[in-house]
């Protein structure tokens, strides 16, 4: 494995866990908010690894780790989980729906703080945009260091906000769902999941439909962004 390589992937594992820390922490601060303090009893309001890691040993350590080595570093799976009662998901839909919400928003808000530090850096000249979702040092160092990282976080966060919100059975945007469709309806789809079969499904239609998705989304991000406005191009 090149030696540039194997010191990237430190630096995407840290941007993962963080990443995905955060989004579950939303989830379970949303949730007490709503009422359900299972995941704040579990200690999962918190920005703390340790709780999330001890729920998901696999999803937050083991997993993540094989498939960037598998990978050489291209691409990296995992995930991480906030516990809910499903009788006060039945009860409060609407409430529910936030909290799953929470999750992927926590993500873009992510993705926005790393852009503003990115603009922040170029308009202080210690960062310069390579194009997309990208800065580089003007000089090495640390600074090179910490713009590989600021680049890999934000793209991280953006994919994880986008992955997260497709409305498919066990995503969050399948809970999501309960902002728009009429109570019973969405009721009647929560019934559905229950079924490993549909989860299994939905992450296997997903995994393949994230090519044709992230792209155009990183693109249209881009945009928004305009890394290069910063320098007045």
């Amino acid at each position: 494995m090149d030696m540039n390589l194997l010191a990237l992937l430190p630096v995407m594992y840290v941007a993962f866990l963080f990443s995905t820390v955060c989004h579950e922490a939303a989830h379970a601060l949303v949730a007490k908010w709503g009422g359900d303090n299972t995941a704040y009893v579990g200690g999962q309001v918190s920005l703390d690894p340790m709780p999330h890691v001890r729920r998901e040993p696999f999803g937050l350590i083991l997993i993540p780790m094989l498939s960037l080595f598998m990978s050489g570093g291209g691409a990296m799976f995992g995930w991480g989980s906030a516990p809910f009662d499903p009788f006060w998901q039945i009860r409060y839909p609407r409430r529910a729906a936030l909290m799953a919400l929470a999750g992927p928003m926590t993500n873009f808000a992510l993705a926005a703080v790393a852009a503003l530090v990115m603009h922040a850096g170029i308009a202080m000249g210690y960062f310069f945009p390579a194009g997309g979702l990208q800065v580089v040092a003007i000089n090495g160092g640390l600074l090179e260091a910490f713009a590989v990282f600021i680049s890999v976080f934000l793209k991280l966060n953006v994919l994880l906000g986008v992955f997260n919100l497709l409305p498919v059975p066990p995503l969050d945007g399948y809970s999501v769902l309960g902002l728009f469709l009429p109570e019973d309806i969405f009721l009647r789809l929560l019934e559905v999941i229950r079924s490993p079969a549909y989860s299994i499904f939905g992450l296997l239609f997903a995994w393949h439909a994230l090519p044709y998705i992230i792209n155009p989304a990183f693109s249209f991000a881009a945009r928004i962004i305009n890394l290069y406005g910063a320098v007045g191009y």
